[in-house]
Protein backbone atom coordinates (compact mmCIF):
# COMPACT_ATOMS: atom_id res chain seq x y z
CA UNK A 1 0.00 0.00 0.00
CA UNK A 2 1.17 3.72 -0.92
CA UNK A 3 -0.52 5.80 1.35
CA UNK A 4 -0.64 9.58 -0.31
CA UNK A 5 -1.37 13.14 1.44
CA UNK A 6 -1.87 16.42 -0.80
CA UNK A 7 -1.48 20.06 0.84
CA UNK A 8 -1.09 23.04 -0.65
CA UNK A 9 -4.25 23.70 -1.88
CA UNK A 10 -6.14 27.58 -1.28
CA UNK A 11 -7.61 30.41 -2.70
CA UNK A 12 -5.33 32.66 -5.09
CA UNK A 13 -6.49 35.83 -7.44
CA UNK A 14 -5.66 34.90 -11.18
CA UNK A 15 -1.97 35.57 -12.39
CA UNK A 16 -1.45 34.02 -8.76
CA UNK A 17 0.61 30.68 -7.44
CA UNK A 18 0.40 27.92 -6.19
CA UNK A 19 2.59 24.95 -4.71
CA UNK A 20 1.26 21.56 -3.96
CA UNK A 21 2.67 18.73 -2.40
CA UNK A 22 1.79 15.25 -2.32
CA UNK A 23 3.65 13.19 0.32
CA UNK A 24 3.91 9.13 0.26
CA UNK A 25 4.27 7.02 3.25
CA UNK A 26 4.33 3.11 2.83
CA UNK A 27 5.32 1.21 0.04
CA UNK A 28 9.34 2.79 -1.83
CA UNK A 29 8.17 5.47 -3.30
CA UNK A 30 11.04 5.49 -6.02
CA UNK A 31 8.84 2.48 -7.56
CA UNK A 32 6.25 4.99 -8.46
CA UNK A 33 5.55 7.21 -11.41
CA UNK A 34 3.73 10.09 -10.12
CA UNK A 35 0.70 11.99 -11.75
CA UNK A 36 -1.76 14.88 -10.52
CA UNK A 37 -5.27 15.17 -11.39
CA UNK A 38 -7.39 17.34 -11.27
CA UNK A 39 -11.81 17.70 -10.91
CA UNK A 40 -13.74 20.44 -11.03
CA UNK A 41 -17.76 20.34 -10.10
CA UNK A 42 -19.55 18.31 -12.97
CA UNK A 43 -16.29 17.37 -14.57
CA UNK A 44 -14.62 14.52 -14.74
CA UNK A 45 -11.50 14.32 -13.03
CA UNK A 46 -8.86 14.95 -15.90
CA UNK A 47 -4.90 14.66 -16.48
CA UNK A 48 -2.77 17.24 -15.60
CA UNK A 49 0.78 16.23 -15.05
CA UNK A 50 2.84 13.09 -14.66
CA UNK A 51 6.72 12.56 -13.49
CA UNK A 52 8.20 9.10 -14.16
CA UNK A 53 10.20 7.17 -11.14
CA UNK A 54 13.66 8.72 -11.73
CA UNK A 55 12.12 12.53 -12.39
CA UNK A 56 13.58 12.32 -15.77
CA UNK A 57 10.78 12.32 -17.89
CA UNK A 58 7.34 14.21 -17.49
CA UNK A 59 4.33 14.95 -19.49
CA UNK A 60 1.78 17.76 -19.35
CA UNK A 61 -1.38 18.50 -20.15
CA UNK A 62 -1.59 21.11 -23.12
CA UNK A 63 -3.78 23.33 -20.96
CA UNK A 64 -1.18 24.07 -18.21
CA UNK A 65 2.00 23.59 -20.60
CA UNK A 66 4.24 26.69 -20.19
CA UNK A 67 2.37 27.20 -16.42
CA UNK A 68 2.88 24.25 -14.18
CA UNK A 69 5.72 22.36 -13.32
CA UNK A 70 6.09 18.79 -11.70
CA UNK A 71 8.96 17.57 -9.26
CA UNK A 72 9.92 15.31 -7.00
CA UNK A 73 12.61 14.72 -4.19
CA UNK A 74 12.60 10.52 -3.92
CA UNK A 75 14.46 11.16 -0.55
CA UNK A 76 11.36 13.09 0.91
CA UNK A 77 8.64 10.62 -0.86
CA UNK A 78 7.17 13.86 -2.07
CA UNK A 79 6.05 15.08 -5.56
CA UNK A 80 5.80 19.09 -6.13
CA UNK A 81 3.45 20.88 -8.51
CA UNK A 82 4.13 24.56 -8.82
CA UNK A 83 1.73 26.10 -10.87
CA UNK A 84 2.19 29.53 -11.88
CA UNK A 85 -0.46 32.08 -14.00
CA UNK A 86 -3.28 30.85 -11.97
CA UNK A 87 -6.27 31.09 -14.09
CA UNK A 88 -10.18 30.50 -13.27
CA UNK A 89 -10.25 27.41 -15.38
CA UNK A 90 -7.93 25.88 -13.19
CA UNK A 91 -10.14 26.07 -9.85
CA UNK A 92 -11.05 22.07 -9.42
CA UNK A 93 -9.72 19.86 -6.17
CA UNK A 94 -6.28 18.20 -6.95
CA UNK A 95 -5.49 14.83 -6.63
CA UNK A 96 -1.56 12.66 -6.43
CA UNK A 97 -1.92 9.16 -7.61
CA UNK A 98 0.56 6.93 -8.04
CA UNK A 99 1.29 3.57 -10.51
CA UNK A 100 4.02 0.99 -11.08
CA UNK A 101 4.12 1.18 -15.25
CA UNK A 102 4.26 4.18 -17.65
CA UNK A 103 1.94 2.90 -19.88
CA UNK A 104 -1.29 4.58 -20.01
CA UNK A 105 -0.39 7.72 -17.67
CA UNK A 106 -2.98 9.81 -18.53
CA UNK A 107 -5.69 7.93 -17.54
CA UNK A 108 -7.19 7.72 -13.91
CA UNK A 109 -8.21 3.76 -14.11
CA UNK A 110 -4.89 2.53 -14.63
CA UNK A 111 -3.73 3.89 -11.34
CA UNK A 112 -3.34 1.96 -8.20
CA UNK A 113 -2.98 5.00 -5.12
CA UNK A 114 -5.04 8.45 -4.86
CA UNK A 115 -4.65 10.96 -2.08
CA UNK A 116 -7.65 12.69 -0.81
CA UNK A 117 -7.09 16.14 -2.93
CA UNK A 118 -6.70 19.56 -2.16
CA UNK A 119 -9.09 22.44 -3.11
CA UNK A 120 -7.70 25.18 -5.43
CA UNK A 121 -9.13 28.09 -6.40
CA UNK A 122 -8.74 30.75 -8.81
CA UNK A 123 -10.67 34.00 -8.06
CA UNK A 124 -11.67 36.28 -11.40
Amino acid sequence: QVQLVESGGGLVQTGGSLRLSCAASGRTFSNYHMGWFRQAPGKEREFVVAISRDGTSTLYADSVKGRFTISRDNAKNTVYLQMNSLKPDDTAVYYCAAKELWAGITAPKYYNYWGQGTQVTVSS
